[in-house]
């Protein structure tokens, strides 16, 4: 009886480690949806960025000139 009760909790502590060790040693599968899921390091990011990420919409830079003057050779917008 007591052989069990010592050989049990070893075994479960055995198993507990075997699969603590194998979930960080091994890679998670670079799937889409395992990208989309948000899984870290799943090797989903390319050259222009992660997968399931969406870059926002560019913005206007600067002010449309609708008028220009040449000043000292330089052509320059010119607001009348």
């Amino acid at each position: 009886m007591r052989k069990i009760m010592i050989s049990l909790p070893t075994g479960l502590f055995a198993a507990a480690a075997i699969y603590a060790v194998s979930s960080v040693a091994l890679p998670a599968p670079a799937a889409a949806v395992v990208c989309a899921k948000g899984v870290y390091r799943a090797g989903c990011v390319g050259p222009n960025g992660a997968v399931a990420v969406r870059r926002p919409a560019a913005r206007k830079h600067g002010a449309v000139c609708r008028r220009y003057g040449i000043v000292g050779g330089v052509r320059r917008c010119v607001v009348w």
